[in-house]
């Protein structure tokens, strides 16, 4: 068996020439990439060739989060460019959403029928879990193309029969520069245009979510958006996954997403039916791993990375994630949650998925069992390589985290990783 791999420029990255000449030449015009309401605004609306943005519950978000972005974040001119890009697709998002109720709000009675959300902290095997039952064609999952551009252009030509969206090539080719810049992203999280993505995506054009500070070091953000019900956030999931399957069909969703551990009331006021699985794992082995990856994407929109700075936030924020998770829990009725242990679902992955398809009310007939089997079988774990972690790096002392930490692990009777 290989080695992991280590990582060893996490604090001082080593970007690929091009990307290095590209944040000096921009430097000089870094200023001259807004990130300012006024003109975020007007290059969505240049872009969809649409003005109406529908109710403005978002603009506070986006207001906290681009003050956040401007004054902490440290961007490199290459990270203002993908920044603004980013918020600008998700305004667009906004834009086209509204101009397709408008023209049918038939839209808002699409029945969402029992979803299944997989929630739990990332690296507790969510999106291994998550890919594999989108292999049951009963379910519907977004691809990773339609999560970031779930709503078509509406004045875009129509498509000939048996062309593919124009969306997909869109999609690989920003993944072909992520991978550029972030070539070891597949060891720690694989992604193509047309593997199912988390939901995060869709709550983002709320511009409420958790999303952003996966990406970005916007303290002041996640304190307002923890500071705020997020209802109206999950709402609008909702109706962004009416206006999905109106458009593309499907009708039982699997979806995924950390945020949702945080927020379980919410997600079952506005999915009163759905089934919900939990996934457990060590989570001082979860939070060496999320450091680590958090780390690494830092290299490609951050001039500096702060290792400590990283290992501080996401270690409270995971012990207060798991901690709402444990208070939420005893607030929901008993059978709503279905636990799944991370070494259980290793040791036996098709039993698992069994056990969750049975408990969502699907029979785990013969076709599902060899369409998810064939996707076990071609994605082993570790099959894109290992990364080594090292918790001392960040400034985490495993013991300190071991005893934060125990209250979860011993009410869910977890094994220990570190």
């Amino acid at each position: 068996m290989a080695s992991a791999i280590e990582i060893e420029d996490l604090a001082q990255p080593r970007l690929r020439f091009p990307l290095r000449a590209g944040n000096a030449a921009l430097a000089p015009f870094a200023d001259r990439i807004r990130l300012d309401e006024e003109s975020l605004f007007a290059a969505a609306r240049k872009r969809a060739g649409l003005y109406d943005f529908g109710a403005d519950t978002f603009r506070d978000g986006l207001a906290a989060l681009t003050n956040s972005l401007g004054r902490e974040a440290g961007l490199s001119p290459l990270g203002r460019i993908m920044a603004r890009q980013m918020i600008v697709q998700l305004l667009v998002t906004r834009l086209r959403l509204a101009e397709l109720l408008r023209l049918h709000p038939e839209i808002t009675e699409e029945p969402i029928e029992a979803p299944v959300f997989i929630i739990g902290l990332p690296r507790t095997g969510t999106t291994h879990l998550h890919t594999a039952m989108s292999y049951d064609e009963r379910l519907r999952s977004m691809p990773y193309w339609e999560s970031l551009d779930p709503i078509p252009d509406p004045h875009a030509s129509p498509r000939p029969e048996g062309k593919p969206d124009p969306r997909i090539a869109r999609c690989a080719q920003g993944l072909r520069l992520v991978h550029y810049g972030l070539p070891l992203m597949p060891a720690m999280h694989e992604m193509s245009a047309e593997l199912p993505h988390e939901e995060i995506q869709l709550l983002a054009v709320e511009f409420e979510t958790m999303f952003f500070e996966a990406g970005y070091n916007v303290p002041s953000y996640v304190d307002w958006y923890r500071s705020h019900d997020q209802t109206t956030s999950y709402q609008l999931l909702r109706t962004m996954l009416q206006a999905m399957q109106w458009l593309r069909g499907g009708r039982r969703w699997v979806l995924k997403s950390p945020q949702h551990l945080e927020q379980l009331p919410v997600l079952l006021d506005v999915f009163p039916d759905a089934v919900v699985v939990q996934t457990h794992r060590d989570p001082v082995a979860v939070t060496a791993s999320l450091v680590t990856m958090e780390a690494y994407l830092r290299r490609m929109q951050h001039s500096g990375v702060d290792l400590h700075t990283i290992g501080a936030h996401w270690s409270g924020r995971i012990e207060e994630m798991l901690r709402a998770s444990v208070e939420d829990r005893a607030r929901v009725p008993d059978g709503r949650v279905l636990d799944v242990a991370f070494h259980e679902f290793m040791a036996d992955q098709m039993a698992t998925i069994e056990r969750i398809e049975k408990a969502a009310g699907l029979e785990f007939d013969h076709v599902a069992q060899r369409s998810i089997g064939r996707f076990l079988d071609e994605h082993p774990r570790g099959k894109h390589g290992t990364i080594k972690y090292d918790l001392a790096r960040f400034g985490i002392d495993p013991v300190e985290r071991r005893e934060a930490f125990r209250f979860y692990t011993d009410l869910f009777d977890l094994p220990l990783e570190l």
